[in-house]
């Protein structure tokens, strides 16, 4: 399909496909698709910073090239390796007394080499959306690693030579927000921080995706996870967690987020023990009483 032509031709394709962005991510995904530019994506967990990169691609009509970030993510797991396997048996099928200089250029050809997120990106036929997630796991010397990527869509193989993007794809990293990343990187990228949403926009949010929720549980099980993430959490619930408990309650059967449903239910939305006896404490009896009260 054709690139977007308007702001407003990215939010009602994000819509689209399930996606409901606030401004700052419509307006965001148009310029990375116009301007060729990588966009860093922040925020707290949980807010839709992955799923952002899944729908624009569902959106494009593109493939999602996905790059999951974690500590001590080298350069093999990330660009390339070679099949060492597939070497082997080659330099074994070599006639007797054939020169190195002649295996040497068989073994290092593009046949023998393995590509990973990257390099599947920038060596793609068709323009592709490389989501590398949760960079803020890595350390700085792999963001160095990044930069000739980001900054042209290119990788140097020693042995290979230079392989350049033969599309435009669509990058997008996000961050936890855990480190400081580097200037260097921020410099090479468009910006996006994405928050929790804000009362009404969760509520759109969780009607589009649970439907026969009643309009006065699910405001109410918008405000009450409003409620949760002011604690002083390990983990504040994420959005998908609020869809979660929506279709929960949905198959329960549920009429209202009342104490009991509430204390039944909230392991759905809070995962760590400390943190349901904080909020069965504070939201639990909240609750008992009308809301806000």
């Amino acid at each position: 399909m054709s690139g977007p032509t308007t702001v407003a031709d990215v939010d009602s394709g994000l819509r689209s496909v399930g996606y409901l962005p606030s401004g700052s991510a419509s307006l965001v995904g148009f310029l990375a698709t116009k301007l060729g530019k990588p966009v860093l994506v922040e925020g707290p967990a949980g807010v839709g910073k992955t799923e952002l990169a899944k729908a624009l691609s569902r959106y494009l009509g593109r493939e999602l090239v996905r790059l999951q970030c974690y500590e001590g993510l080298d350069e093999a797991k990330a660009l390339y390796e070679w099949n060492y396997r597939k070497q082997l048996l080659r330099i074994q099928a070599e006639a007797e007394g054939t020169g190195w200089q002649e295996v040497q250029d068989d073994i290092f050809g593009s046949e023998f080499l393995l590509e990973r997120p990257l390099m599947t990106a920038i060596a793609s036929p068709e323009p592709v959306v490389l989501l590398i997630d949760e960079i803020d796991k890595t350390d700085q010397e792999f963001e160095a690693l990044l930069l000739e990527v980001l900054s042209d869509f290119q990788i140097s193989i020693p042995e290979l030579g230079r392989v350049e993007a033969r599309t435009q794809p669509v990058v997008l990293l996000t961050s936890n927000n855990t480190r400081e990343l580097t200037e260097a990187l921020k410099r090479r990228c468009l910006y996006l921080w994405l928050d929790y949403p804000d009362l009404e926009h969760e509520l759109e949010i969780v009607k589009l995706h649970a439907p026969q929720l009643s309009d006065a549980i699910a405001r109410k099980l918008v405000e009450v996870i409003g409620m949760v993430r002011d604690l002083d959490l390990k983990k504040p619930p994420s959005i998908a967690e609020s869809i979660d408990w929506a279709r929960a309650l949905l198959l329960l059967g549920a009429t209202d987020i009342d104490d009991e449903t509430f204390r039944s239910t909230m392991s759905v939305i809070v995962k760590h023990r400390t943190d349901l006896d904080l909020v069965a404490e504070r939201v639990g009896v909240r609750l008992q009483s009308p809301l806000g009260a």
